[in-house]
Protein backbone atom coordinates (compact mmCIF):
# COMPACT_ATOMS: atom_id res chain seq x y z
CA UNK A 1 0.00 0.00 0.00
CA UNK A 2 1.22 3.49 -0.84
CA UNK A 3 1.70 5.59 2.29
CA UNK A 4 2.77 9.09 1.27
CA UNK A 5 4.36 11.37 3.83
CA UNK A 6 2.90 14.75 4.70
CA UNK A 7 5.51 16.33 2.42
CA UNK A 8 4.61 13.97 -0.44
CA UNK A 9 0.94 14.92 -0.16
CA UNK A 10 1.68 18.63 -0.07
CA UNK A 11 4.05 18.38 -3.04
CA UNK A 12 1.43 16.43 -5.00
CA UNK A 13 -1.27 19.05 -4.52
CA UNK A 14 1.11 21.95 -5.18
CA UNK A 15 2.32 20.28 -8.38
CA UNK A 16 -1.22 19.51 -9.55
CA UNK A 17 -2.21 23.14 -8.95
CA UNK A 18 0.87 24.46 -10.78
CA UNK A 19 0.18 22.21 -13.77
CA UNK A 20 -3.48 23.19 -13.81
CA UNK A 21 -2.66 26.89 -13.54
CA UNK A 22 -0.04 26.65 -16.31
CA UNK A 23 -2.21 24.55 -18.61
CA UNK A 24 0.21 21.62 -18.56
CA UNK A 25 -0.99 18.02 -18.93
CA UNK A 26 -2.16 16.29 -15.77
CA UNK A 27 -2.02 12.61 -14.99
CA UNK A 28 -5.39 11.04 -14.02
CA UNK A 29 -4.98 11.51 -10.25
CA UNK A 30 -3.72 15.07 -10.71
CA UNK A 31 -6.76 15.76 -12.89
CA UNK A 32 -9.11 14.65 -10.12
CA UNK A 33 -7.16 16.71 -7.59
CA UNK A 34 -7.21 19.74 -9.89
CA UNK A 35 -10.99 19.57 -10.14
CA UNK A 36 -11.30 19.72 -6.34
CA UNK A 37 -8.64 22.43 -6.14
CA UNK A 38 -10.71 24.50 -8.58
CA UNK A 39 -13.65 24.18 -6.16
CA UNK A 40 -11.51 25.72 -3.41
CA UNK A 41 -10.04 29.05 -4.54
CA UNK A 42 -9.44 29.88 -0.88
CA UNK A 43 -6.59 27.33 -0.98
CA UNK A 44 -4.87 28.60 -4.11
CA UNK A 45 -2.42 30.83 -2.20
CA UNK A 46 -1.42 27.85 -0.01
CA UNK A 47 -0.86 25.72 -3.10
CA UNK A 48 1.09 28.39 -4.99
CA UNK A 49 4.16 28.27 -2.76
CA UNK A 50 5.48 24.74 -2.25
CA UNK A 51 8.21 25.76 0.21
CA UNK A 52 5.69 27.57 2.41
CA UNK A 53 3.27 24.65 2.08
CA UNK A 54 5.91 22.22 3.29
CA UNK A 55 6.67 24.39 6.32
CA UNK A 56 3.08 25.32 7.21
CA UNK A 57 1.47 24.12 10.41
CA UNK A 58 -2.32 24.00 10.63
CA UNK A 59 -3.52 23.91 14.21
CA UNK A 60 -6.97 24.18 15.69
CA UNK A 61 -5.79 27.24 17.60
CA UNK A 62 -5.00 29.03 14.33
CA UNK A 63 -8.62 28.70 13.27
CA UNK A 64 -7.72 27.59 9.73
CA UNK A 65 -8.50 24.30 8.15
CA UNK A 66 -5.69 22.29 6.62
CA UNK A 67 -6.15 22.59 2.84
CA UNK A 68 -4.10 19.44 2.22
CA UNK A 69 -6.18 17.34 4.59
CA UNK A 70 -9.37 18.77 3.11
CA UNK A 71 -8.32 18.07 -0.48
CA UNK A 72 -7.06 14.60 0.50
CA UNK A 73 -10.47 13.81 1.93
CA UNK A 74 -12.11 14.91 -1.34
CA UNK A 75 -9.79 12.49 -3.18
CA UNK A 76 -10.53 9.68 -0.71
CA UNK A 77 -14.27 10.09 -1.05
CA UNK A 78 -13.97 10.34 -4.84
CA UNK A 79 -12.01 7.07 -4.93
CA UNK A 80 -14.37 5.34 -2.49
CA UNK A 81 -17.33 6.23 -4.69
CA UNK A 82 -15.48 5.29 -7.89
CA UNK A 83 -14.78 1.75 -6.67
CA UNK A 84 -17.80 1.53 -4.35
CA UNK A 85 -15.75 0.68 -1.28
CA UNK A 86 -17.11 0.27 1.25
CA UNK A 87 -19.92 -1.30 -0.72
CA UNK A 88 -22.84 1.11 -0.91
CA UNK A 89 -20.85 4.34 -0.56
CA UNK A 90 -21.30 5.22 -4.24
CA UNK A 91 -25.08 5.17 -3.98
CA UNK A 92 -25.06 6.97 -0.62
CA UNK A 93 -22.88 9.79 -2.02
CA UNK A 94 -25.04 10.02 -5.14
CA UNK A 95 -28.21 10.25 -3.03
CA UNK A 96 -26.70 12.96 -0.85
CA UNK A 97 -25.41 14.88 -3.89
CA UNK A 98 -28.87 14.75 -5.46
CA UNK A 99 -30.48 15.89 -2.21
CA UNK A 100 -28.05 18.81 -1.85
CA UNK A 101 -27.99 19.48 -5.60
CA UNK A 102 -24.19 19.61 -5.31
CA UNK A 103 -21.53 16.93 -5.30
CA UNK A 104 -19.20 19.39 -3.61
CA UNK A 105 -21.57 20.05 -0.71
CA UNK A 106 -22.27 16.33 -0.45
CA UNK A 107 -18.54 15.63 -0.17
CA UNK A 108 -18.28 18.09 2.71
CA UNK A 109 -21.01 16.25 4.57
CA UNK A 110 -19.46 12.86 3.77
CA UNK A 111 -16.18 14.20 5.20
CA UNK A 112 -17.91 14.68 8.53
CA UNK A 113 -19.17 11.08 8.45
CA UNK A 114 -15.75 9.78 7.40
CA UNK A 115 -14.05 11.73 10.17
CA UNK A 116 -16.52 10.38 12.74
CA UNK A 117 -15.93 6.81 11.56
CA UNK A 118 -12.14 7.20 11.80
CA UNK A 119 -12.40 8.84 15.21
CA UNK A 120 -14.66 6.04 16.51
CA UNK A 121 -12.29 3.41 15.15
CA UNK A 122 -9.27 5.01 16.77
CA UNK A 123 -11.11 5.47 20.06
CA UNK A 124 -12.41 1.89 20.21
CA UNK A 125 -9.38 0.15 18.70
CA UNK A 126 -11.74 -1.63 16.29
CA UNK A 127 -11.59 -1.56 12.49
CA UNK A 128 -13.51 1.22 10.75
CA UNK A 129 -17.23 0.44 10.57
CA UNK A 130 -18.07 0.79 6.88
CA UNK A 131 -21.78 0.00 7.21
CA UNK A 132 -22.18 2.64 9.97
CA UNK A 133 -20.34 5.17 7.77
CA UNK A 134 -22.66 4.48 4.83
CA UNK A 135 -25.71 4.67 7.07
CA UNK A 136 -24.54 8.06 8.40
CA UNK A 137 -24.26 9.35 4.83
CA UNK A 138 -27.69 7.93 3.96
CA UNK A 139 -29.25 9.57 7.02
CA UNK A 140 -27.94 12.93 5.81
CA UNK A 141 -29.45 12.25 2.40
CA UNK A 142 -32.88 11.85 3.95
CA UNK A 143 -32.81 15.05 6.02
Amino acid sequence: MFQPSQSDVRRFFCAAYAKQRDGRPLDPMEDIAARWIAEHPEYHADLSDEAAALAAQYTVEDGRSNPFLHLSMHLSIHEQAAIDQPTGIRQAVQLLAARRNSLHEAHHEVMECLGEMIWASQRSGLPPDGPAYIEAVRRRATR
